[in-house]
């Protein structure tokens, strides 16, 4: 994906979020009837609004897509081309995997009661993270991963060693959280949703 979203950074579609040794995240942005290419490897995306997209692989069939706000999905490793099919902007954003990943099985190991898991495979780990405005979560673990904010909300971790740790997110936002054992607090008005990728 390095390459190829450079070469159309000029038309300012992507935008790199983060990248580690596990993972890259790029935002895109596509106007309606706009495409941007692809490289091979396996990726989990999350759509923050409703549209239609066709993705066009170097060989084989065209594949064509409706998708609502929050969907998260996991694509194969294949190159090719992503486009814009409805008459909307189309925002995403593209976390790939740069390593072969792990055959583990980690389940709802560690997390906590109300997360819901969306998948897993031999790349990943992805949830879904909901806390309603003023509420905590019970204590629970999270391995290292991006987490893309749907919604955002002002945050507290409250550390098994009686540390507190800010941990705002906004809207909109893609970041790297380092894994960790805790408690969480929306301190906000505003329900917190998260989509949490574990890279293995």
């Amino acid at each position: 994906m390095w390459v190829a979203l450079a070469s159309v950074a000029a038309g300012a579609p992507t935008a790199e979020k983060l990248r580690n040794d596990k993972v890259v995240s790029v935002e895109i942005t596509l106007r309606p009837g706009e495409g941007v290419p692809v490289e091979g490897r396996p990726a989990v995306t999350v759509y923050f609004e409703s549209g239609s997209l066709a993705f066009t692989p170097r060989v084989g069939r065209v594949e064509k897509i409706s998708v609502q706000r929050g969907d998260t999905v996991f694509s194969r490793a294949e190159a090719g081309e992503i486009r814009n099919t409805g008459s909307s902007g189309l925002h995403f954003v593209r976390t790939e995997f740069l390593t072969d990943g792990g055959s583990e099985t980690w389940g709802t190991t560690g997390l906590s009661p109300n997360y819901k898991l969306l998948i897993e495979n031999q790349c990943t780990r992805v949830y879904d993270i909901r806390i309603p405005a003023g509420t905590r979560e019970p204590q629970h673990t999270h391995k290292a991963r991006v987490v893309v904010c749907l919604s955002g909300a002002v945050l507290k971790h409250l550390m098994p060693d009686g540390r507190e740790e800010p941990s705002t997110l906004k809207t909109g936002e893609v970041a790297w959280r380092l894994g960790s054992t805790h408690i969480g607090q929306n301190l906000g008005k505003t329900d917190l949703w998260v989509i949490a990728i574990e890279p293995k």
